[in-house]
């Protein structure tokens, strides 16, 4: 419920609610099946001035805590004066066998159980009862007053409770149910064990054995079909979903593990505390992307979407990208069959692209001609003739600027990356670029920024970035 709460619980055959507020104004209730057990109050009064004193009490807020029981409703009211009377209102409670049939009614209709569970008065369960002999809403003379005051009919103060109850409706159906005999716990269970038997039996339609078609709604490999019906009936009665949790601007702190107890033997906690830190920073991460937050190029780059699945030699760069301790970075190293040196290297091309970069790092792979038809176009419109840069074939999709420490891939997402030559290697010197003239330029500028290292201009203007050319460097 939302403005006056669920109700406090005395096992599941009692709620009591606190007494509500005054009431400003408007009528005393929204709903349809509100107003029906108003009507059925004002139908069996025999005094209409008794009923509006009542309403006076309900909305100067003279009724108190309100517990609804099985067959009764309870609150003292207070008069003008102060004086405080017990009211009692009394509804039929339904025998064993009228639950028995409301409850097959409900079970037969997926939306009667998802209109009580969103706390509605489904009205063709009301129509289905009614058919079947129960009448859900009390009507003429289903609501007895008891009252401390000692009126014969409805006074002022069952009036009062009755009002006040109207409003408890509005919020909650399940109020009436309790009413008539069953609480919310207990009827939820008899429905969902309801439900679950008759998904379970053979089905009615085809039984078992009956030669149902494979696949359809009898027999299917032996097993007896269930009807969608039924399923999607059984969905409604797991509980709601609570409210999306709100992300933290910052992910936890993991536990220190850094105890006076010392660790079992091959156990490293300062190895556990790291991997404890990025299972926490990607639990965060997600919890991001589910709310509409997330920033999914973190996972895999610049713009990237995060992979679907790494192997473990892509998954110890990621964790060695994370800054990890030197101890820490040497078994990550150790396990990718890697140098420090070279997942130093890699975890280089993990920042500017995730698992693609690492691709064009350590694979090689022979792109097709009309893709270096189209790059060969693209450089030589991006330069003067006497300005452009020569390129030599290093092999697969690999070409290295002549007389520059810059060289350019192409991964097989049809982006170009920029490289430059450190020392005896060769690493990334940015994010990747659709237009190879671009990758080129950053390449290049890179390695204008070495001592020595020649700019744009240095090849003597031949451009070879054909696929019938194999130069090595």
């Amino acid at each position: 419920m939302s403005e006056y709460g669920r109700g406090r619980g005395h096992g599941d055959d009692e709620r009591t609610f606190e007494a509500l507020p005054p009431a400003r104004g408007g009528g005393f209730t929204r709903t349809w099946w509100g107003r029906a057990w108003l009507k059925a109050l004002e139908d069996t009064a025999l005094d209409g001035q008794q009923l509006k004193a009542g309403r006076r009490h309900a909305r100067a807020g003279a009724v108190g805590a309100v517990s609804v029981r099985p067959g009764r409703i309870t609150a003292v009211v207070k008069d003008r004066d102060g004086t405080a009377y017990r009211g009692d209102v009394l509804v039929r409670e339904f025998s064993e066998e009228q639950w028995e049939r409301l409850l097959d009614l409900a079970v037969d209709s997926a939306g009667h159980i998802a209109a009580l569970l969103d706390r509605e008065m489904p009205p063709h369960l009301v129509e289905d009862a009614a058919a079947a002999g129960l009448d859900l809403l009390p009507g003429i003379g289903d609501l007895d007053a008891e009252c401390g005051c000692e009126a014969w009919d409805h006074c002022p103060h069952t009036a009062a409770l009755c009002y006040q109850v109207a409003r408890l409706l509005d919020e909650d159906p399940f109020v009436l149910l309790l009413m008539r005999g069953r609480g919310e716990r207990t009827l939820l269970e008899q429905l969902q064990a309801r439900s679950a038997a008759r998904a379970s039996a053979p089905s009615a339609r085809g039984g078992a054995g009956t030669g149902g078609a494979p696949g359809g709604l009898g027999e299917t490999g032996g097993m007896p079909g269930v009807s969608a019906e039924e399923v999607f009936a059984a969905g409604f009665l797991v509980p709601p979903l609570p409210a999306p949790p709100i992300a933290q601007d910052v992910p936890g702190r993991p536990p220190s593990l850094d105890t006076d107890t010392p660790p079992e033997p091959g156990v490293d906690p300062a190895a556990l505390e790291f991997l404890a830190a990025d299972a926490a920073a990607r639990a965060h991460r997600l919890l991001g992307e589910s709310t509409g937050g997330g920033n999914t190029a973190a996972a895999g780059g610049a713009g990237l979407p995060r992979p679907p699945r790494l192997t473990v030699a892509q998954d110890a760069v990621r964790l060695a990208a994370g800054a990890p301790t030197p101890s820490i970075a040497a078994r990550l190293a150790g396990g990718t069959g890697r140098s420090r040196a070279e997942l130093e290297q890699a975890t280089r091309a993990w920042r500017f692209g995730g698992a693609a970069a690492l691709a064009v790092l350590d694979e090689e792979w022979t792109p097709d001609a009309e893709a270096l038809e189209r790059a060969a176009l693209r450089l030589a419109e991006a330069w003067a003739e006497d300005d452009r840069p020569a390129l030599r074939r290093a092999g697969g999709a690999r070409w290295t600027a002549v007389g520059a420490d810059a060289q350019l891939r192409l991964g097989e997402d049809g982006r170009w990356w920029p490289y430059l030559k450190a020392g005896a290697r060769w690493s990334p010197a940015g994010p990747p670029d659709r237009d190879p003239a671009a990758a080129l330029a950053t390449a290049l500028a890179a390695g204008a920024g070495e001592a020595g290292a020649p700019g744009p201009g240095a090849g003597g203007g031949v451009l070879l970035i054909r696929p019938d050319r194999h130069d090595t460097p």
